[in-house]
């Protein structure tokens, strides 16, 4: 299948078990499973508007485990943007995502203009071992945006995509989502006035 030019290519990144799947089904279905089934890489599409046209969002959903090094330098490669994704639940899944950030440096070069948001998913769980200021320093040290999620109770998953989309600089990109728009995203296209969700 050629490769299309307006595709934007997300790449999800982050330990087994983090919720990396369930954060991309509740943005992309809606849905949230209770059960955890291992992801091998799974892709999504999503249509959105690009440079005031309509282009593809491309959401890969990657591996948990390093069994698969080749398929992650090539998702590198070929990705616009970056998600990675610890548990607040897990110190180890927020340390298992330094070196596939310095992969992501090694590979891409110049981060800057490159979209990455660190996420820190399960925020309803009550068993933390991370704050989110935690979270936030990493992010500060790396340079990227940082939030807080759950895929559980569909918090800040919308806003992570659109947050997400309004760090890439290159191109003006947009969420489309059913064509309509909510009260709450009304307001902040007033307030912005440059990338909104449709």
């Amino acid at each position: 299948m050629p490769e299309q030019s307006n595709d934007y290519r997300v790449v999800v990144f982050g330990a087994a078990g983090v919720g990396k799947s369930s954060l991309v089904l509740r943005f992309v279905r809606g849905t949230f499973r209770e059960t955890y089934i291992p992801t091998v890489e799974d892709t999504y599409r999503q249509v959105i508007s690009c440079d005031k046209s309509i282009c593809t969002l491309q959401i890969t959903d990657t591996t948990g485990s390093h069994q698969f090094p080749a398929m992650q330098r090539l998702s590198i490669s070929k990705g616009h943007a970056f998600i990675l994704v610890y548990s607040v639940t897990s110190r180890q899944s927020m340390e298992d995502l330094q070196p596939i950030f310095e992969q992501i440096c090694q590979i891409k070069g110049d981060i800057q203009k490159i979209p990455i948001m660190l996420v820190g998913n399960k925020s309803d769980e009550t068993q933390r071992e991370l704050d989110a200021s935690e979270g936030q320093a990493l992010a500060s040290k790396w340079k990227c945006s940082f939030m807080e999620t759950s895929a559980k109770m569909n918090y800040n998953v919308q806003e992570l995509f659109q947050e997400l989309l309004n760090l890439e600089k290159r191109r003006t990109v947009s969420l489309q989502v059913d064509g309509k728009k909510s009260k709450q995203q009304k307001k902040k296209d007033k307030l912005q006035g440059k990338c909104s969700v449709m």
